[in-house]
């Protein structure tokens, strides 16, 4: 059998490519190498910008040159960094001999020797890492986590007053409405959210055991802590200053563990909602041209549901697994870090990809009220709980003084089918006040939703 030609390996690269690639111009190799790039030239600005060992200011022209070349970092940086790479075996000393022939090619190889300066890789990687996850997170992920749960909020929003009942345990309860329901999940992910939004993405820029010994070497009279601060928030970032050679990664921790915290949120919107179309709650849209099943015709498969879970549980397996792994290194310096770290964009790939699938799966179902209407009242004896509650409350006004309200209804509901007529004709047997009496003759399940509607206004 002849070979096939490079297939990729990942479904994130292949099948699914359309839906994700937009993280690829930031979690991807080149993506990685384009902010390295993006560092190394900031830092060259900054040391010639402050006259740094006798070097003098660039020129407005060689600026925007040297930061075009970082910003326009494509197809021919990534080939000849490529090159590079494979005589020097390591790939930040690579990013620097890339910018040095750029500093040659535009007639700058005077200050050559500052590129690089002072720095250990990590310094550059720690920043690029920060540079490439903030622009993905909240450029990419955080707008399409948003847009989810502004569609669902419309949707909570449309149904708040859709009368359904409850399934506590599987089993018939309280009613309520899918609006309400659907507004938890629109709360929940809006305090994640808000928590995500808070996010610091820290940096360290201290030399290779985060002492800036060789700094002080070279110039001992230089403030060299405020010059890092000052270069590290210049990119947009919060500067940590007391590190090993490493930024200790307890920001992306947080960060993993909180987007971790948002995909098992929407997990479970995933499976509630797979439930409620097995329930008949929601009826699937067709989609012109799709197959639900290869031999039933009959079929609309929750598919949509089905992608996103698979994908939240294997995006947040890998960011638990990174945020486990990346807080521990051993004493100053080990490279666990750097393997792992590469699967950031693996990571947040399948969680943009089960957001695409929750996008898509909430436009393409719409709600049976007849199924609803129709449950509610297959279900009338879960009207016992509002009975005994207002005996009790009749009870405890003098005005009624049967004992143990609980066990009463229990006896005439549980395991039992109980219809409106036959609850009316307890409660006008119940020794109760009228106006109680009355209030509870009209109930009925599709009415007895609380204030469900009105929770609706504590969404943000």
């Amino acid at each position: 059998m002849p070979a096939l030609p490079p297939q990729p390996i990942s479904p994130l690269d292949g099948r699914y490519r359309a839906a994700v690639s937009a993280l690829g111009d930031h979690l991807s190799e080149a993506g990685l190498n384009r902010a390295r790039v993006h560092v190394e030239v900031e830092w060259l600005i900054y040391l010639t910008s402050h006259s740094m060992f006798g070097s003098s200011p660039l020129e407005s022209e060689h600026v925007q040159q040297l930061r075009a070349f970082a910003a326009n970092f494509g197809d021919l940086e990534i080939n000849a960094l490529a090159e590079i790479e494979a005589k020097t075996r390591h790939d930040v000393k690579a990013v620097e001999y890339l910018i040095r022939g750029e500093l040659d090619r535009l007639g700058l190889g005077a200050i050559a020797e500052l590129t690089h300066f002072a720095c250990t890789s990590e310094d550059i990687n720690n920043l690029s890492y920060a540079i490439t996850v903030k622009a993905a997170v909240t450029q990419i992920w955080l707008p399409k986590l948003r847009h989810v749960v502004e569609k669902l909020a419309a949707l909570a929003e449309h149904h708040k007053d859709a009368a359904m009942l409850s399934r506590t345990h599987g089993q018939p309860a309280t009613p309520t409405t899918m609006g309400k329901e659907l507004a938890v999940f629109v709360y929940r992910l809006q305090r994640v959210i808000a928590q995500l939004e808070a996010s610091e993405y820290l940096g360290k820029f201290s030399g290779a055991t985060g002492t800036f010994a060789a700094h002080l070497a070279a110039d001992p009279g230089a403030d060299w802590p405020l010059i890092s601060r000052e270069f590290v928030e210049g990119l947009g970032l919060t500067w940590n200053p007391l590190t090993t050679q490493i930024e200790s990664h307890d920001w992306q921790a947080e960060l993993y563990g909180r987007a971790a915290h948002a995909n098992r949120i929407l997990h479970n919107l995933a499976t509630d909602i797979w439930t409620y179309i097995s329930l008949g709650y929601f009826r699937q849209i067709p989609v012109p041209g799709a197959t639900g099943s290869s031999t039933m015709p009959h079929k609309i498969n929750p598919i949509r549901f089905e992608n996103a879970e698979a994908n939240l549980e294997l995006s947040s397996a890998l960011l638990d697994a990174l945020s486990a792994t990346l807080v521990t290194s051993r004493l100053q310096r080990d490279l666990t870090d750097s393997t792992t770290q590469r699967n950031i964009g693996v990571a947040f790939g399948h969680s943009l990809l089960a957001l695409d699938n929750l996008e898509r799966g909430l436009g393409e179902i719409a709600l049976d009220e007849g199924a609803l209407a129709a449950d509610l009242d297959g279900n009338w004896e879960v009207l016992a709980e509002a009975i005994q509650t207002v005996i009790r409350a009749e009870v405890v006004a003098g005005r009624s003084t049967i004992a143990d309200p609980y066990a009463v209804l229990k006896d005439l509901t549980r395991g039992h089918r109980v219809g409106p007529a036959e609850l009316a004709e307890f409660v006008q047997g119940l020794e109760i006040g009228d106006e109680a009496k009355a209030r509870l003759i009209a109930l009925t399940p599709a009415r007895y939703i609380g204030v469900a509607p009105a929770l609706l206004r504590y969404l943000g």
